[in-house]
C-alpha cells in the first residue's frame, strides 16, 4: 500500500515538472535577466532568480535559463520592483509634452507616482487620465481626488463651515470619481480652503471614497502649534478614518518646528494604539530636515489668505489689520526656527533665490515679518523651511507602516533625491533599516496601502515594473544648492515591460499608464 502511494506521488511530481517544463519551454521571453541579487519587495533578504518578461508582465522567475530574445547579464546589480511614490506633485509634468518621461522620478527607481494629495486632486479624473493616456506618460500614475478642489469648485474658498446641499454637491463629485477609478479622497487640511472645513465634513467625504474601497490621505490639520497643534491633528485624522470606516494614510509625517519638536513619540503611540483598535493606517516620509512650500502657506494666518488673492492683498495694506497681521506672521516665522530657517527656493526675483529670510530682511531693512509681506504683495514663491529635528525623523523613519516618499516640489532636492537619498543616509550609513526593508517600503507596501494591483512585488503574473540597481553608484546628486540634478545608479529599468533606462540611460520610451484601484481592475 505504501509503496504503492509512493509510487503515485512520484508520477505525480514527474507529470507536474513535465507540465512546468513545457509551460517554460512555451513562454516567449522579450527579456530575460540573470545574475542579479532580487529583492522581491517581500522577503528581507536577496534571492537568486533569473527573471523573465513577456510583454507587459513577469512570466517567469526561477534558477534556469529560457530563451529569450533578449538577455540582460545583472552581475553586481541588484533587482527591484519598480518604487512607488504615495505623494508627488507631478501632474504639471505628466501632462507637459517636453516633461511627462517624468525623468527626475525614473531617475530615482520610481515607477509609479501618485498625484492629488495635499487636497488638490481635480474631481474630474476620466478627462484626466484621456489627456494622459494621449500625452503619453513615462511612469504609471495614480489619482487622488482632493477636498480641497471638491471644496472650491462647490463653495469657493470663503471661510465657513459647509451647508448640508454643498456637502451633498461634494459626495455626489467625490462618488462619481470613485467610480472612475479614484485610489481615494485627499485633504490638505492645514491649507485654504480645507483649513475652513471642520471634522464632520471631512469624516462625511471619507465615508464615500470608503464605499469605493479607496483610501483617506491627508495633510494634517496641523503638523505645529499654528492651529490645534500636532497631536490633536493626529487625534483627528484617526477620529476621521475610525468614523469612516476607512484606511488613514498621513502624508508626509513630521514633527514641524521646535514647539512639537520630541512629539514624534507621542504621535507613534498615539497611533499604535488605534491600530491595535483595528484602526488602519500608514504614512509616508521623505528623507530631508527641510520641507517645502510656500512662503505664503507657511507665515500667512489662514484668515489672511481667505476668498481670493486680491483680498489676501487687500488685507496685507490694511492699516487696521497689519499691526496683528505682522504679530501672527512673527510668531509663525518662529514656529518654523526663525527667519534663517526660511530658504527662498523659487522665486521671480533672482535677488531672492538662495537667500533666507533673515538675509532679504537685512537688504530690505525691514523686519522679518514686514518682509514677508513686502515678498507676498509681490510674487508667490517658494520656501524650504528647515523646521525638523533628526530624532524625530529618525524615530518615524523606523516604523514599518511608513513609506517612502518624495512630496517632490520645484525648489527642493526632494523631487529629484530623495529615494536615493534614503538608501544612502538611512540604510546604509546609519543603519537605521535594512535594504530588504527599504525596498518593501517604497513598493509592495505602497501598492498594498492605495489598492495598486498586481505592482510594487517582483512575481510571476505581476506587472513588470523593475529596477537594476548599481548600489555603489545609487546615489543622489541634487542638493539645496542646486536642487534639480537627477540621480545616478539606475543602470537598466524596464515599466510596464518596456525597456526605459539602459546602461543609465534613458532611452525616450514613455511606458506608464493611468492607474485604476485595484477592485476595480
Amino acid at each position: 500500500m505504501i509503496k504503492a502511494l509512493l509510487s503515485f506521488l512520484l508520477l505525480l511530481l514527474l507529470t507536474s515538472c513535465d507540465s512546468n517544463q513545457s509551460a517554460k519551454e512555451e513562454l516567449e521571453i522579450d527579456f530575460l535577466i540573470v545574475n542579479a541579487s532580487v529583492f522581491d519587495g517581500v522577503s528581507s533578504n536577496a534571492i537568486k532568480k533569473n527573471i523573465g518578461l513577456c510583454e507587459d508582465r513577469i512570466c517567469y522567475l526561477g534558477n534556469e535559463k529560457p530563451s529569450a530574445t533578449n538577455i540582460i547579464d545583472a552581475t553586481d546589480l541588484v533587482a527591484t520592483p519598480g518604487f512607488i511614490d504615495p505623494h508627488t506633485h507631478s501632474l504639471e509634468e505628466l501632462t507637459h509634452k517636453n516633461k511627462n518621461s517624468n525623468l527626475n522620478y525614473l531617475m530615482q527607481g520610481v515607477t509609479t507616482v501618485i498625484n492629488g494629495n495635499d487636497g488638490d486632486g481635480s474631481a474630474d479624473i476620466v478627462n484626466i487620465s484621456q489627456e494622459l493616456t494621449l500625452n503619453g506618460i513615462g511612469t504609471n500614475v495614480g489619482l487622488l481626488v482632493g477636498h480641497g478642489a471638491i471644496r472650491a469648485q462647490v463653495m469657493g474658498i470663503e471661510e465657513r463651515v459647509s451647508t448640508i446641499d454643498e456637502l451633498n454637491q461634494m459626495k455626489l463629485l467625490l462618488d462619481q470619481a470613485m467610480e472612475q477609478g479614484s485610489l481615494g479622497l485627499s485633504s490638505g487640511l492645514y491649507y485654504v480652503p480645507g483649513v475652513y472645513s471642520d471634522t464632520n465634513e471631512v469624516i462625511e467625504l471619507a465615508k464615500i471614497a470608503a464605499n469605493h474601497g479607496g483610501v483617506y490621505d491627508t495633510h494634517l490639520r496641523d503638523e505645529s502649534t499654528f492651529n490645534i497643534g500636532f497631536l490633536n491633528a493626529v487625534k483627528e485624522a484617526i477620529q476621521i478614518a475610525e468614523n469612516a470606516n476607512i484606511h488613514l494614510h498621513i502624508a508626509h509625517i513630521k514633527a514641524l518646528g521646535v514647539d512639537v519638536w520630541g512629539q514624534s513619540k507621542d504621535a507613534i503611540q498615539l497611533i499604535k494604539d488605534a491600530q491595535k483598535r483595528g484602526v488602519s493606517i500608514s504614512a509616508d516620509q521623505y528623507p530631508w530636515q527641510a520641507s517645502g512650500t510656500y512662503l505664503n502657506s507657511a507665515v500667512m494666518p489662514s484668515w489672511v489668505r481667505a476668498d481670493s488673492d486680491e483680498k489676501f492683498k487687500a488685507r496685507l495694506i490694511d492699516s487696521k489689520l497689519i499691526i496683528q497681521i505682522q504679530s501672527e506672521i512673527t510668531e509663525n516665522i518662529r514656529r518654523r526656527g526663525g527667519p534663517h530657517s526660511l530658504l527662498i527656493t523659487e522665486a521671480k526675483n533672482k535677488n531672492w533665490l538662495g537667500k533666507n529670510l533673515a538675509e532679504i530682511s537685512q537688504l530690505m531693512e525691514k523686519t522679518p515679518a514686514e518682509t514677508a509681506i513686502a515678498i507676498a504683495l509681490e510674487e508667490k514663491v517658494r520656501v524650504a523651511s528647515f523646521n525638523m529635528s533628526k530624532k524625530d525623523i529618525h524615530n518615524f523613519m523606523k516604523q514599518q507602516w511608513v513609506l517612502s516618499s518624495s512630496d517632490g516640489t520645484n525648489g527642493h532636492p526632494r523631487k529629484f533625491a530623495s529615494f536615493p537619498k534614503k538608501y544612502q543616509e538611512y540604510v546604509k550609513e546609519k543603519n537605521l533599516m535594512s535594504f530588504g526593508q527599504f525596498v518593501k517600503q517604497s513598493s509592495s507596501k505602497t501598492a498594498e496601502v492605495f489598492n495598486i494591483g498586481k505592482r510594487g512585488i517582483i512575481a510571476v503574473g505581476y506587472y513588470a515594473d523593475i529596477n537594476l540597481l548599481d548600489l555603489n553608484t545609487y546615489q543622489p546628486k541634487a542638493d539645496f544648492s542646486s536642487w534639480n540634478q537627477l540621480s545616478t545608479g539606475v543602470e537598466y529599468q524596464f515599466v510596464n515591460g518596456q525597456m526605459v533606462i539602459q546602461q543609465g540611460v534613458y532611452k525616450g520610451t514613455l511606458a506608464g499608464v493611468v492607474l485604476e484601484r485595484s477592485n476595480n481592475n
